[in-house]
């Protein structure tokens, strides 16, 4: 067991690490989890990896909270629609498998990589002035669709948030990462509601991955914050490429 944690501890901090600056954590975390425990269903693994999921996110959040204006309103309706929906997607994958998903965004990934690369200015550029209907009418979408998703399948739901602040709302790379922290603990703590109530959390497992994840969150958004839009951009295309690579591994070669 000690070894396991170990493993499970050093994935946790580069999760966190990565995830502060751009989400997508768990493309890294979810799988050490599943090949370290491969004894246990997958609701229970997923459900474990909520905990140091919200640690590391809150971290983050509380960091960015103070380099960047947020928009609260607005942040409330989407944290409270994002954390039913989450609810809702981490029942549904106890009763059914999340396979048939993953195809539909393996090409959503692979579209917003080419946008962003070939978009130069692309999460560089400044806020644009959108109507406060449009504003709320794309976050209770948003919310009701990645909320589903990251309770459903979790990983790179940071980096789908970041990429619709952007388009949609037209934020910068600095200020999205910190909007969708915030959206990302909502649907964590959906998840954990769920999980924790049907005991599917180890928390033998969980909580020592919460402290590492944790640590991870407070180097990465720093480094993010220092680093500026550019890099977060830079990161945000490396981390894309990662999970385009892991959805095509899941859907092409693994049996």
């Amino acid at each position: 067991m000690a070894q396991e944690i170990i493993i499970l501890c050093i994935a946790a901090f580069a999760a966190g690490f990565i995830d502060a600056i751009v989400g997508g954590g768990g493309l890294v975390q979810t799988p050490a989890v599943l090949i370290t425990l491969p004894n246990y269903p997958i609701a229970t693994l997923i459900g474990t990896t909520k905990i140091p999921a919200i640690s590391g996110t809150i971290m983050a959040a509380f960091q960015y909270s103070f380099k960047v204006k947020l928009h609260w309103k607005l942040l409330a309706v989407m944290c409270s629609i994002a954390l039913i929906s989450a609810y809702a997607g981490s029942k549904t994958v106890t009763l059914v498998s999340n396979a048939f998903m993953k195809p539909v965004f393996f090409v959503i990934l692979i579209l917003v990589f080419i946008y962003t690369y070939t978009k130069k200015d692309f999460g560089l550029a400044v806020e644009r002035p959108i109507s406060k209907k449009k504003q709320y009418l794309y976050c209770t979408f948003i919310a009701l669709l990645l909320g589903f998703y990251d309770g459903f399948i979790g990983p790179g739901t940071g980096s789908f948030l970041i990429v619709f602040f952007i388009s949609l709302l037209g934020f910068d790379f600095l200020r999205a990462s910190a909007h969708a922290k915030l959206v990302n603990i909502s649907t964590n703590f959906g998840s954990i509601l769920f999980f924790s109530a049907h005991g599917h959390i180890l928390y033998q497992y969980a909580m020592p991955m919460a402290v590492c994840n944790f640590l991870g969150a407070i180097f990465g958004a720093r480094l993010a914050i220092l680093k500026g839009n550019k890099f977060i951009r830079l990161f945000f295309l490396v981390v894309i490429t990662g999970t385009i690579i892991r959805f095509g591994y899941d859907i092409f070669i693994k049996k």
